[in-house]
């Protein structure tokens, strides 16, 4: 009986934007983390790197990885709160992602948790439907090339 042959680690990668969509190639997901207070960029990183070892879909999340649902369906976020730029307000801190199992065709070596972008909220509110569609927008940008545009 032969064994099945062993699959590569999960990577992170982040979605770039592609020089046609925006000539100067941002990465939106970066561009994010990098705006988070420094406590909470470590401790999306730190989620994300769980996630990523666990490997997905196996991790639970805690609370912290969720699959979205309805319009959203295919993208799973990190969720973290913490106090906002002003120190005093405790803002929703969320992370999107969306997960590329099968790396046959997409060309980004391994299976993948793509870092595609990021918002922040007010405490208690919801994301707003054109803040979700902007979303969406970038990860439907990232979908329709192959190979696909990623910063690592």
């Amino acid at each position: 009986m032969s064994k099945k042959p062993k699959r590569p680690p999960w990577q992170i990668v982040f979605f770039q934007r592609h020089p046609k969509d925006d000539p100067a190639r941002q990465v939106p997901g970066r561009i994010f983390l990098d705006a988070c207070p420094e406590s909470i960029r470590a401790r999306i990183l730190r989620v994300l790197v769980a996630v990523r070892d666990a490997p997905p879909p196996a991790f639970s999340g805690g609370g912290f990885w969720e699959a979205m649902h309805d319009e959203m369906r295919g993208y799973y976020e990190i969720r973290v709160d913490g106090a906002g730029a002003d120190g005093a307000q405790r803002d929703h801190y969320r992370l999107f992602c969306l997960l590329e199992p099968d790396d046959l065709v997409k060309k980004l070596g391994a299976p993948s948790i793509v870092v595609v972008t990021g918002g922040v909220k007010a405490f208690q509110t919801v994301f707003t439907k054109q803040e979700y569609a902007a979303v969406r927008r970038l990860g439907d940008e990232y979908l329709k090339r192959t190979p696909r545009s990623v910063a690592r």
